[in-house]
Parts: structure tokens; C-alpha cells; sequence
């Protein structure tokens, strides 16, 4: 009985092929997909800001793209500008959506900590 249980609970831990196997993807430790960085994505070292309303109801956000930050570095400055906006918002993909018409906060805060900032859209 305790063999069926350990059965389901991990699946396959150890192989004698390829030794340890991550639980998760089921690949040698060594060749481990899960533990692999998530690449920066390349930039052209200008910040985009704009504003966006396309499908949300006609509710602006205010979205900034561009930055050539790892997804720690991007969430802990989505937090920054949320915080400075008063606003609710995201970090996915990349992008920062922040709720509502803020382009002019965001744009001053990010040129103060040293970005190239540009203005985008209408």
C-alpha cells in the first residue's frame, strides 16, 4: 500500500539511464528545462509609453513596453508604478498594463531613474 502511494505522490525519481529525474518535466537533472532561465527579451533601449482601451470595455490603461528587464525586475517596478500612480495594474509578457490615464506619471518617474522614455500612440 505504501508502494502505491509513493507511486502517484512523485512519479519517477531515480533512472538508471539518466539518474536523477525532475519531477516536474521528467528530464535528467542536468538536462532540466524547468530550472533554465527565462530569456530578457531584447530591446532597442527606448521605453515605450502609451495607452491602450482595445478589448477592455473602453476602460484605458496606461502600457509601458520596451524595458529589457528579467520577470523579477519587471514585476518589482510594475509595484513602483502602481504604487506611484495610485493605481491597480499588471506584469506579463514584457509589458506593464497600469490601470487608467497615467502616461505623464509614469513617463516622469521612469526618465528620473535613468530611462529613455518616449511617448506612444495618440
Amino acid at each position: 500500500m505504501n508502494d502505491r502511494r509513493r507511486a502517484g505522490a512523485g512519479g519517477l525519481v531515480y533512472s538508471t539511464e539518466g539518474g536523477r529525474m525532475c519531477p516536474a518535466c521528467r528530464r535528467p537533472l542536468a538536462d532540466c528545462a524547468c530550472a533554465a532561465p527565462k530569456a530578457v527579451p531584447a530591446g532597442d533601449g527606448v521605453v515605450r509609453v502609451g495607452r491602450e482601451t482595445a478589448g477592455r470595455g473602453g476602460k484605458g490603461v496606461t502600457v509601458v513596453r520596451g524595458l529589457a528587464l528579467d520577470e523579477a525586475a519587471l514585476a518589482a517596478l510594475a509595484k513602483r508604478l502602481k504604487a506611484h500612480c495610485g493605481s491597480g495594474g499588471t506584469a506579463k509578457d514584457g509589458v506593464i498594463e497600469i490601470q487608467g490615464e497615467h502616461r505623464d506619471k509614469v513617463l516622469a518617474l521612469l526618465q528620473q531613474q535613468g530611462w529613455t522614455v518616449r511617448r506612444s500612440g495618440g
